[in-house]
């Protein structure tokens, strides 16, 4: 990524206090253009909570602490439960980070509130792909950069698979449920995916209801109802546990490695840890099970910078992290997609990494949640709808018109 040689005139002291958006956080003591003895602080928030990822995080940001002394850029871990509170938060009380790694669909609802710096003009995202392209674009203007790409595609075991006499993994929602059904046994769970009442969640979710052809917005349809019905079949029939409503897509991959789930629904992302932690764990990778159409839900993260915060040296980072030696280092210890199509291109080549061109497969069937500045709340809605339904507070009928009024109250704005 190349950085504009405007950036250059970003580069001054006066950054540091530049534009009052919701107000600046507490910066150490300011060093000259010319250098000086004392590096300007930093800071950025992310969510991640697998320690791989914490540690190619802290890795890249002392390779760029140690490649000049203008700024020591550090990072905080704010779980993905909190970190939307904790924005929300930070900006009213002027105490938010100069910079976030934050989930692609909350991209426009932050940046709609007047949070991140236009960066329009300052960096080339020319050879992006669209969509994550479109996460950080608002109206025309670039408000951030993609970090990344993921999708979520299908893990099965395959020893389980073998045992129970299954010979194909599934393509369609009737083959998946038959095949948990007969890989259920004891403490085993045939299927599981995470079902947290917040994004996470939902992000699990809306393959389910594309692939009926439904769109994000119509859960009070056939097609959504349909989805909260397939769904509450597989905890009623006993194949997926209802504690998929308390776990983390971290804490499914955790139940799959550990032999208590013979099929998971995850991310790429999950693989270096899975070939860490469970070197002799037999599986492979298909596209999730379809109803009408395959279909899977575009993850990753963007790069968003705190408007009136120490914007210089955000942007300085980010002129450092989308050079391709460190996309290439993060995405491949990471197991995402590269944002950027040319760099894209050259991962995943080897034998010992075909497992990735499957979720470059599922790439072509995967569609983004929103871009939609009030996303945050539809999510809310959706995730609402399936935990009631899974609990059996609610019959999907009823959750999916609970949830359609609040969808249509917000996207009717």
């Amino acid at each position: 990524m190349k950085l504009k040689k405007l950036l250059v005139l970003l580069l001054t002291s006066s950054m540091a206090v530049g534009l009052a958006a919701c107000g600046s956080p507490a910066k150490s003591e300011s060093v000259s253009e010319a250098g000086g003895d004392k590096a300007q602080d930093v800071v950025m928030w992310y969510y991640w909570e697998n320690e791989g990822h914490q540690k190619a995080l802290n890795e890249m940001l002392d390779k760029y602490n140690t490649s000049q002394s203008s700024y020591k850029m550090t990072a905080k871990y704010v779980p993905f439960a909190d970190f939307k509170k904790q924005l929300s938060i930070g900006a009213s009380a002027s105490e938010l980070p100069d910079l976030v790694l934050l989930d692609s669909p909350d991209h426009a609802s932050y940046a709609s509130m007047g949070i991140f710096s236009d960066l329009t003009g300052k960096f080339d995202i020319s050879t992006y792909y669209d969509g994550p392209a479109a996460s950080c674009s608002i109206d025309g203007k670039l408000y951030g950069v993609p970090f990344g790409s993921n999708c979520l595609a299908l893990y099965y075991n395959t020893d389980m698979f073998k045992k129970a006499g299954i010979e194909n993994p599934p393509a369609t929602w009737d083959e998946l449920k038959d095949a948990a059904e007969k890989l259920t046994s004891g403490t085993v769970s045939g299927f599981a995916f995470c079902s947290l009442q917040n994004e996470e969640g939902t992000f699990n979710f809306m393959p389910w209801v594309w692939s009926t052809g439904t769109g994000s917005y119509e859960i009070n349809s056939e097609g959504g109802i349909k989805a909260l019905k397939y769904v509450k079949s597989l905890v009623d029939d006993g194949v997926m546990s209802k504690e998929c409503i308390n776990w983390t897509q971290g804490d499914v991959m955790n139940q799959f490695i550990s032999g208590n789930v013979a099929m998971m629904i995850n991310g790429p992302w999950q693989i270096p840890t899975m070939k860490q932690e469970a070197p002799d764990l037999k599986w492979d990778v298909t596209l999730i099970p379809r109803d009408k159409e395959y279909a899977s839900d575009l993850g990753g993260e963007n790069y968003a910078v705190i408007a009136g915060g120490n914007e210089a040296g955000a942007l300085d980072f980010l002129s450092f992290a989308t050079q391709p030696e460190q996309v290439s280092y993060m995405m491949n210890v990471m197991g995402y997609i590269s944002a950027d199509k040319e760099i894209a291109k050259t991962q995943f080549t080897s034998d010992e990494e075909k497992v990735y061109r499957k979720f470059i497969e599922e790439m072509d069937y995967t569609k983004a949640r929103g871009p939609l500045a009030d996303w945050p709340s539809v999510s809310d809605a959706i995730s609402l709808a399936f935990n009631q339904v899974m609990t059996g507070a609610a019959e999907p009928e009823g959750a999916a018109a609970d949830a359609q009024a609040t969808i249509d109250s917000i996207v009717s704005k």
